[in-house]
């Protein structure tokens, strides 16, 4: 199974490009080692990205999200919670085209994986900036702890 791991965010926006980070991180420091797993940073978003998501068997997708938390904390949204939160939250975005614009695609060619996730992030500042603050930056390893726990629990049938 193709398991996508999308990280969206502007990097120039201080913790708005965390998802980004996390994809960096991944790729630098310890990403699951497997060819059937795709690092893929989609930046901003743009329709070109609904292809992949419809080649994926599993889709992981990392952002910075307003959780109404502390800066830093990290949540998992699995399955119909994912699509649940993304439909509730839709937040003014610097993205050109939403995540839940491309979960829509997805959904009307019946290319929405059934196993998916979003790795939220919640955010201290998005503002100029090429550096996520402190607490965002913290949370970068955890958030990779998440996806790889996502991917074991998948691959043992726990979702």
């Amino acid at each position: 199974m193709k398991i996508l791991i999308l990280g969206i965010g502007n990097t120039l926006l201080s913790d708005e490009g965390v998802g980004v980070h996390v994809i960096q991180a991944l790729a630098n420091h310890g990403s699951p080692d497997d060819e059937e797993i795709e690092l893929l940073d989609g930046g901003t978003l743009s329709f070109t990205l609904a292809g992949p998501i419809a080649d994926a068997g599993a889709l992981i997708v990392v952002d910075a999200a307003q959780l109404d938390a502390l800066p830093g904390t990290v949540r998992v949204f699995e399955s119909i919670e994912m699509d649940s939160f993304l439909l509730g939250n839709r937040k003014s975005s610097v993205h050109e085209v939403g995540l839940t614009d491309l979960m829509s695609i997805a959904r009307l060619t019946d290319t929405w994986p059934a196993q998916r996730a979003l790795v939220a992030i919640q955010p201290a500042k998005v503002d100029w900036g090429d550096d996520p603050t402190g607490p965002v930056a913290a949370a970068v390893p955890e958030a990779c702890e998440q996806i790889r726990s996502l991917i074991r629990g998948w691959r043992h049938g726990a979702a």
